[in-house]
């Protein structure tokens, strides 16, 4: 499968559906989505994972803010938003994906501003 390049992606058609979540939100879950599963099917415990590291990595102290002002308050978001990757078509799933599988992600505050201390 050729991989989409998202940073040129503006998820349009998801955000006329659906405007919680600023397509940066979009860019930054689909990276770390891609990233998730170089090595197969990532489940969402991986993706969380991914996407806290994705964000760490480009915002430091600041990742807890910036996903705040982009809609992204915690992990069932990023669920809500991986739902609506995959009813855009932009990624696939398989009959044991399930979106409830990131309500026991992390506290944001927590994995956020806590390498930080700053909560």
């Amino acid at each position: 499968m050729e991989e989409l390049d998202y940073g040129k992606d503006a998820f349009e058609d998801i955000r006329a559906r659906d405007r919680r979540y600023d397509a940066r939100a979009y860019t930054l879950l689909a990276t770390a989505f891609q990233a998730a599963c170089r090595e197969g099917n990532a489940a969402a415990e991986d993706i969380l994972e991914e996407f806290k590291e994705t964000a760490l990595d480009q915002f430091g102290p600041m990742a807890y803010h910036v996903l705040g002002a982009w809609g992204v308050h915690e992990c069932m978001d990023i669920g809500e938003m991986m739902m609506n990757l995959v009813e855009s078509g932009r990624i696939g799933k398989n009959e044991n994906d399930n979106y409830e599988d990131f309500r026991c992600g992390y506290d944001f505050k927590v994995a956020f501003l806590g390498p930080y201390d700053a909560y």
